[in-house]
């Protein structure tokens, strides 16, 4: 039976994480979340607190103060597999960009492959709400990573996967580099170098519409390195 924990990094995402939770448990009653913010300023932790009653089956794990997503993630990931309870973890944004619906043809497709992507690049997939500078930067920098890492995937950089647990403890969290969005590119580096097999969901990305975007310039850079990094280590 899949049993599936979804872990969501915070920082500052106050007005999005009631409304996120309630669409996830909307789609999947039973499923287990876990909430990993970085001692948000705004008080998202404490709202998810506050949600907890609500929730049955909403953890939280509250870190002293802001360290990357990547962090975060290897966290969270760390936490869920250390129990052994659950056969998949889904990674997803929590500021309503990833629309939940999405994880009813995603866990189909898991029946089949070890991690499903929900894409912005393949099938009816597209990006909503980005000005166009952004969604060049997107597109381009997908292309330019598939080409330079070879890796079969059209959204490296795509933030909404479902992974098998069993996959994804072959992975080294303490072998990465990336600590900003780049890290979700080499997470699927690592995935399949430990041979998971892969598969790509359509999905409508859309842009948030409440708290802020964490893009940057060193985010971006970091992008630009980390397809050259992935393709010559070992």
């Amino acid at each position: 039976m899949m049993e599936i924990c979804i872990v969501l990094p915070t920082y500052n995402e106050r007005e999005n994480i009631e409304a996120i939770l309630e669409k996830i448990f909307g789609v999947l009653p039973t499923v287990s979340v876990l909430v990993v913010d970085d001692n948000s300023p705004d008080g998202t932790g404490a709202m998810v607190n506050s949600l907890r009653s609500k929730y049955k089956k909403l953890l939280l794990k509250s870190r002293l103060g802001k360290e990357g997503l990547g962090k975060a993630y290897i966290d969270g990931f760390k936490d869920v597999l250390g129990k052994a309870s659950h056969s998949h973890i889904v990674m997803m944004d929590a500021d309503l960009s990833h629309d939940p619906k999405y994880l009813l043809p995603m866990i189909e497709a898991s029946k089949d492959y070890d991690v499903v992507v929900g894409s912005r690049y393949v099938g009816d997939g597209q990006t909503v709400g980005w000005e166009l500078w952004r969604r060049i930067l997107s597109r381009y920098g997908n292309l330019y990573a598939h080409t330079i890492t070879g890796m079969p995937i059209r959204d490296l950089t795509g933030g909404f996967n479902l992974m098998r647990c069993s996959v994804l403890e072959k992975v080294d969290f303490s072998d990465f580099d990336a600590s900003g969005y780049a890290f979700i590119m080499e997470l699927k580096a690592h995935l399949h170098r430990a041979g998971a097999t892969f598969h790509e969901v359509p999905i409508v990305f859309k842009n948030r519409t409440g708290g802020e975007s964490k893009i940057s310039s060193h985010i971006i850079s970091e992008g630009v390195m980390a397809p050259w990094r992935i393709r010559f280590k070992k």
